[in-house]
């Protein structure tokens, strides 16, 4: 009776305020960093995302976003940077081949953004991580578009020891997603 109850209480749900069932689209999405070393610059991108994301922005508490990218896939536009990346004194991908990035709590924001709270792991260490961030319908069939970008500390995660590059380091996002 009560389990009767429940189903009939989700059935009357309106459908506009459950959370759309979106993949990331790995070709056209864009996970980029940036970092000083020796005062310049260097940019670098990754590849390889995959993961799944539950987002409605009519009822951005429902959110829930699980997402990983291939940290063989690091490309600062040099190879023998890339290569020396991978390592273990960096990201050790032999050891640590994801890196994943788990929301624990989404709400709106201002002006139509919404904001993110959740966790990055990075070589088995994982550190908590907020930013602001935009949902944009990005084409007909029910592609979405997100857009963020936060800064971490590459030491928090044991990414690269003492050197000549920033401890400090911006990541952007800007993630297509279909249903």
């Amino acid at each position: 009776m009560m389990k009767n109850i429940l189903l009939l209480l989700v059935a009357a749900l309106p459908t506009t305020l459950l959370p759309a069932q979106y993949k990331p689209v790995d070709q056209g999405s864009e996970i980029k960093f940036v970092i000083d070393n020796f005062g310049f610059a260097v940019h670098g991108s990754f590849t390889g995302l995959t993961g799944s994301i539950d987002f409605n922005p009519q009822n951005a508490d429902a959110g829930k976003f699980d997402v990983t990218i291939d940290a063989n896939t690091v490309n600062t536009d040099n190879s023998l940077r890339d290569s020396h990346l991978k390592n273990d004194g960096y990201f050790d991908v032999k050891n640590y081949p994801r890196i994943r990035l788990v929301s624990t709590k989404i709400t709106p924001g201002r002006s139509g953004s919404f904001n993110f709270t959740g966790e990055l792991t990075i070589r088995d260490k994982t550190k908590a991580v907020s930013f602001p961030f935009t949902a944009t319908p990005a084409a007909a069939g029910g592609e979405m578009l997100f857009r963020g970008a936060f800064t971490i500390k590459r030491k928090d995660f044991d990414v690269g020891g003492t050197s000549t590059i920033s401890n400090e380091l911006t990541v952007s996002l800007n993630v297509i997603a279909n249903k």
